[in-house]
């Protein structure tokens, strides 16, 4: 299913959607606020289910979430909730939605601060992504101790579905954490950025 003959970590190579993931976004350092917020919110959605599920529906979410705008999002009631809750498009899952929408207010807080979320954030990596070297898929952990301190600081800043698998999904996704395959071809191109 790959598109070329390059090799590329093999998560990727069930879905063409997944390979475009891949192949343009997962692992490239992100700095931007609002698509950090919008990174955290689908990998919160995404606990206990698949990437690949979220991807699928991520023009929904964007769609139902107000284009992952965090004010919008901190300030929805519960006809909001129920709106969210009838939306087949999107994940059904009250507890989601209502961290979702905790998850904005403490983000808008931390967005605020000097800074903003992404010096927050990054802070867990010392401002540096980190490029790892596995060389099979059974190496990657599904969380690190970095993850699990932005976890147990995430939560006291009121954060909910934060769990250390969770921010380490998170950190993978955004670039903090270079996890392709020493012989993905993404693996050298994101490490030299």
């Amino acid at each position: 299913m790959s598109p070329d003959s390059r090799p590329r970590c093999r998560w990727c190579l069930n879905d063409p959607l997944n390979i475009r993931y891949h192949d343009e976004e997962w692992g490239v350092p992100l700095h931007d606020d609002a698509r950090l917020f919008e990174m955290l919110v689908l990998e919160t959605m995404e606990a206990g289910l698949s990437w690949i599920l979220i991807l699928r529906k991520r023009e929904n979410f964007r769609r139902a979430f107000d284009a992952f705008d965090a004010a919008a999002i901190a300030g929805y009631d519960e006809a909001k909730i129920t709106t969210l809750l009838a939306d087949t498009g999107i994940i059904r899952s009250r507890a989601k939605i209502e961290a979702t929408i905790g998850n904005a207010r403490a983000y808008l807080e931390l967005h605020a601060q000097p800074g903003g979320f992404d010096h927050y954030i990054w802070q867990f990596v010392d401002h540096r992504p980190i490029t790892h070297h596995w060389s099979t898929l059974a190496e990657v952990p599904g969380a690190t101790p970095a993850a699990a301190a932005m976890s147990k600081a995430l939560k006291k800043r009121g954060f909910k579905f934060v769990g250390p698998s969770v921010c380490y999904a998170f950190m993978q996704s955004v670039g903090m954490v270079n996890d392709h395959l020493l012989d993905c071809f993404r693996h050298a191109e994101v490490a030299a950025g």
